[in-house]
């Protein structure tokens, strides 16, 4: 799943990447040119998707070798994977469409979409898993997760190639290389920080067996739950502001721009602080809901996540800096500050403060991690307010 996560993840890069440099070519009132580059995107995106999935479907064998996989394990990979693998063109259709819903000013449908996707997969899940017999519960589970793809992706595709009543549409466009290396650039932070995710978490989870065995693996596993739970709000507002600045950044509205930032960084800290408290008072009720059936465990979980509740406050200016920098196609700044994030400063921090510190310093390096992140974000974006003039 992490490598098939990774290779779908160019549809979010297109997306995020891409909705910027629409935005901003709306806001400079050329809508011809947002909707050519916008079909350009969903092609070479759909296109992509269809190379990575024969590419994959071909070797998917020798990948899940190389990540372990073995005997029974690897032949559930590959039936699995070849299957999901099937439905890899219209994923990358589905992650890169959230993006552009927004900019098309449907976040509403975008939403609808999601859902409908979920719900799909989930009554699939039902039927063909319990209603298959042994044998093919996997390849029921693999079609009901390959059909909610081909749902989330295909509704969007049909909808723009429709007349609408968004502001953007499908239609001819022209190969314009420049723009896709830009959006490429310009999304290239979200590329990074869903790779930088896999390769974290594999480094992590090697530090706690060697400081906490298994139990420390299950307590960091909680706590990631929460914390994507939370980082999911973050997200979500910063992909939903993105193109709003991007469209006044384009109409040179400095003023808007330097207003939205002001009430975002605003918003994000009162926000922090109510994420610190709230997982704080309920750290017990809900390490005892998942890890409750251990005591050993369920004290390393709760003493852990006291620690690590306290990236929360630091975590969305991070994200909402990168999404930022990413609305005003300033992809250099958006990438550096994802790559440091979500790699450089976690891999740092979580191999050296664990020697001085035990298994405490593996909680304290998300903190220190986040924190240098905020740090980060604050100085790029006072160093390039006067050439943006927020």
């Amino acid at each position: 799943m992490p490598f098939l996560m990774i290779v779908a993840t160019v549809g979010f890069m297109f997306g995020t990447g891409g909705s910027a440099l629409v935005a901003k070519t709306l806001g400079e009132g050329n809508k011809k040119k947002a909707n050519e580059l916008f079909s350009l995107f969903v092609y070479v995106s759909f296109l992509l998707g269809i190379v990575f999935a024969i590419f994959s479907i071909a070797f998917i064998r020798p990948i899940a070798i190389g990540l372990g996989a073995k005997g029974l394990l690897l032949e559930n990979c590959v039936t699995y994977g070849r299957i999901f693998l099937c439905a890899l063109p219209f994923y990358v259709l589905q992650l890169l469409f959230q993006s552009f819903f927004v900019t098309a000013e449907k976040p509403q449908l975008g939403l609808f979409v999601t859902i409908l996707a979920g719900i799909t997969n989930m009554v699939l899940d039902a039927v063909l898993v319990m209603g298959l017999p042994q044998d093919y519960k996997l390849i029921g589970a693999a079609l009901a997760t390959a059909t909610s793809q081909v749902v989330g992706g295909s509704i969007p595709l049909v909808y723009f190639f429709r007349k609408n009543s968004s502001t953007l549409c499908l239609g001819k466009t022209k190969w314009d290389l420049k723009a896709i290396g830009k959006a490429c650039l310009n999304g290239s932070s979200e590329f990074m920080s869903n790779i930088s995710m896999s390769v974290v978490g594999i480094i992590y989870n090697k530090q706690l067996m060697v400081y906490a065995l298994e139990n420390g693996v299950a307590a960091y596993g909680f706590m990631m739950y929460v914390s994507m739970i939370f980082s999911a709000a973050f997200i979500g507002y910063s992909v939903g502001t993105a193109p709003v600045i991007g469209f006044h950044f384009g109409a040179q509205n400095k003023n808007e721009l330097k207003s939205i930032l002001r009430k975002s960084l605003i918003l994000i800290g009162c926000f922090s602080i109510l994420m610190v408290f709230l997982s704080e008072i309920s750290t017990i009720p809900l390490a005892k809901i998942f890890v409750g059936y251990d005591k050993e465990l369920l004290e390393l979980t709760v003493s852990g996540f006291h620690i690590f509740a306290l990236s929360f406050l630091f975590m969305g200016f991070s994200i909402f800096g990168s999404s930022f920098f990413t609305a005003l196609n300033d992809g250099l700044i958006s990438a550096l500050i994802s790559f440091l994030r979500t790699l450089v400063f976690q891999i740092l921090f979580v191999l050296v403060l664990p020697i001085i510190f035990g298994i405490d310093g593996i909680w304290f390096s998300i903190v220190i991690a986040e924190f240098m992140s905020l740090v980060l974000t604050f100085f790029f974006l006072k160093f390039k307010q006067k050439k943006y003039g927020y």
